[in-house]
């Protein structure tokens, strides 16, 4: 009787090289006996399990991610301190990507993206390091796409909107996980206001992230990830065109350009969009129903043989519901953006950044937040900050240390104004990539 053994591809492959080893070594060791298969079988079988598999060989699998947690110094005027935790500006977090070959110049895949925190920078306030968010895990993006060479990407899914880091996507330099445009609202976002030493709004407490209007992280002109369809233009001469569409309702589009011109790097952004879904504060918070027009537009130019770079951008969001209760009133918030320094590789282990920046926020539309016998009617703030950011390239790394500056004032609807204690803040941290 003929005898018939079969085995995988994968393990053929194995099976040939286990032989070859064996080809090598003293003829006494090759006799392994008449169950010799048996046992190379079950060898293979062992290797197999110790080893890292994807679901399928038609789809190929990329894992990333980084690990980014630091030490935040912060000082409000009457209190001080020190905290240990997660960098939410750009938290920990590991992204799955697949993508698999449908024919020449067409590919289909999927991003699943989760973010990882263990203490939180936006739970920090004076009351508390941590917040009910610590330790947890969070879908940050969930979708699936189909891309052609020569006519674009479609994704649908979880996924950053057209309007998705607007602002922030436009910093070129390596300031743009640190210090970003959005950057001077999440790192002070959670902690109360003070006036004069006194807390602002009492026991309920207000927080600097209350009087920041936008939806991205108190950014106006940005947009965050939602449940969407969106398309990605190929590149035409530089330019890439996204339109996206989703939830109930929003929608917007934006241009991306990235070129040199000569000695100057450039990277450019401009977005707009509008959404109407009640159930996402876009303009002013705590507020029901929307209607609420994004606009905003960044870009980075830098010299490359100096390292010499200037980051900047202007964004709005104007509240229609204002306009139609109330047309006298100012509806619009309005934020500019200013980041300059130099970027170079002193040392061969990788590039320094230091870098200088001013941000300023008008938030002339009414912010759903009580104090002092009224609502919220206008803010005047300012952000200011400094640091150096060192790339370790031998170990994807990237050590930072800022300093961040806020004060301004706030003017509720009983035309309370009131002048707000300066908070600073050190941040020394690290981000690890893999």
């Amino acid at each position: 009787m003929k005898s018939v053994f079969k085995l995988s591809s994968s393990r053929m492959a194995l099976v040939a090289a286990f032989g070859l080893a064996i080809g090598f070594t003293p003829a006494q060791a090759a006799d392994l006996g008449g169950d010799c298969c048996a046992d190379l079988e079950e060898r293979v079988a062992e290797l197999e399990a110790t080893s890292a598999r994807k679901g399928n060989r038609k789809v190929s699998l990329t894992i990333t991610g980084w690990v980014n947690e630091a030490v935040f110094a912060w000082d409000d005027g009457s209190e001080r301190n020190a905290y240990v935790g997660t960098n939410t500006l750009e938290q920990s977090r590991v992204k799955f990507n697949g993508e698999a070959q449908i024919a020449p110049g067409f590919s289909a895949g999927y991003t699943l993206e989760i973010g990882a925190q263990g203490n939180p920078l936006n739970g920090f306030n004076q009351n508390s390091p941590s917040s009910s968010n610590s330790n947890a895990l969070t879908v940050r993006k969930s979708n699936w796409w189909l891309k052609s060479k020569d006519y674009g990407k479609l994704t649908v899914g979880q996924e950053g909107t057209a309007l998705y880091h607007l602002l922030d996507d436009a910093d070129g330099v390596n300031t743009r996980n640190f210090s970003d445009a959005q950057a001077p609202a999440v790192y002070q976002g959670g902690f109360f206001l003070r006036h004069n030493g006194a807390q602002v709004g009492g026991g309920n407490g207000v927080t600097w992230g209350n009087i920041l209007a936008g939806v991205d992280n108190g950014t106006v002109g940005q947009d965050g990830r939602r449940n969407i369809v969106r398309y990605d233009s190929p590149t035409i001469a530089g330019f890439v065109v996204t339109a996206s569409w989703g939830e109930d309702d929003l929608w917007g589009v934006a241009l991306t350009y990235t070129g040199q011109w000569g000695d100057f790097k450039v990277l450019g952004k401009a977005g707009y969009g509008k959404n109407s879904d009640e159930n996402i504060s876009a303009c002013s918070k705590g507020l029901s129903a929307q209607n609420c027009e994004l606009f905003g537009t960044a870009a980075t130019i830098q010299h490359v043989p100096t390292g010499l770079f200037v980051y900047g951008g202007f964004a709005q969001n104007t509240d229609n519901r204002i306009r139609e209760s109330d047309p006298g009133a100012d509806a619009t918030s309005t934020l500019w953006y200013i980041q300059g320094g130099i970027e170079q590789k002193w040392m061969p282990i990788g590039k320094t950044t230091i870098f200088g920046e001013y941000r300023n926020d008008n938030g002339g539309s009414k912010l759903n937040v009580n104090f002092n016998g009224g609502n919220l009617q206008s803010t005047d703030i300012n952000f200011a900050g400094a640091g150096i950011i060192q790339n370790i390239e031998p170990a994807a790394m990237d050590l930072y240390v800022m300093y961040r500056h806020a004060d301004g004032s706030i003017t509720n609807t009983a035309d309370t104004r009131l002048s707000l204690d300066a908070f600073d803040m050190v941040i020394m941290g690290a981000l690890l990539r893999f």
